[in-house]
């Protein structure tokens, strides 16, 4: 039996106007991986996947009908939101923890892993994109993510987060809309961490074709369990409705 394909692409209508994109949506490590040497306790961490974020991203693409594209691999075996570059792209430890299959990875280890997994999820995010610009709607592209409540001690303010780098045609409505949310939550702009990474998948995917673009960080306490991921999904979606129907 052949492995499970390391994407998941949910089916949309490529004339939306949008392409969701989750690229640490799971925990998954391939069994020939053998867990990278990592505890399994270790897997239910923020350094395994972006908690939450999967589910609200799947219920987004529901209420929208929208095309999403979820990594079916942990961001542990390989980061696909890294450049190719990047020294982050695997990483040898994480908040902590030493990650011993990733330790002596070599040039030959990362291009396997490149071509195993974050080959394919660019493949998806193009083919994604072209059914698109096939369909003559040119698709904005927003990223689901989340966020740990505290860090090294500091505790985050933020509920939310949106990233950006030099094209705000997404981000400015989306910030301006979460801070008019009757809940007063506190917005972060560009925050908890800075937008524009080079090679990251907005850089590859978005501005490389001048496509409009947002990166959303929600915090991970939010949006842990199933109530906390219906309430959000349908708060993007809400913010997200008028500017698809701008961009169709």
């Amino acid at each position: 039996m052949l492995p499970p394909h390391p994407v998941e692409t949910i089916p949309g209508d490529p004339t939306s106007g949008l392409l969701l994109i989750c690229e640490h949506a799971s925990n998954h490590v391939p069994e020939d991986l053998a867990q990278l040497g990592v505890p399994e306790q270790e897997f239910a961490r923020h350094i395994a996947y972006d908690i939450g974020a999967a589910a609200v991203t799947r219920r987004l693409a529901a209420h929208l009908g929208a095309p999403a594209i979820l990594t079916r691999f942990s961001r542990l075996v390989i980061d696909p939101n890294r450049g190719r570059e990047d020294p982050t792209l695997v990483m040898r430890l994480s908040d902590g923890a030493v990650v011993p299959g990733n330790a002596r990875i070599d040039e030959a280890g990362k291009e396997e892993r490149i071509r195993r997994f974050y080959a394919p999820f660019d493949e998806a995010v193009d083919a994604a994109v072209a059914r698109a610009m096939a369909a003559g709607v040119p698709p904005s592209i927003v990223t689901m993510h989340s966020f740990t409540a505290s860090w090294r001690g500091y505790m985050r303010p933020w509920h939310v987060g949106i990233l950006w780098d030099r094209d705000d045609r997404m981000s400015a409505p989306l910030i301006a809309g979460l801070r008019a949310d009757p809940a007063g939550l506190t917005v972060g702009d560009n925050e908890p961490y800075g937008g524009g990474l080079p090679g990251d998948t907005i850089d590859r995917h978005a501005i490389a074709r001048d496509l409009p673009n947002a990166l959303v960080e929600i915090r991970q306490d939010l949006i842990a369990l199933e109530p906390g991921q219906i309430e959000w999904a349908a708060r993007f979606a809400k913010l997200l409705r008028p500017l698809m129907a701008k961009a169709a």
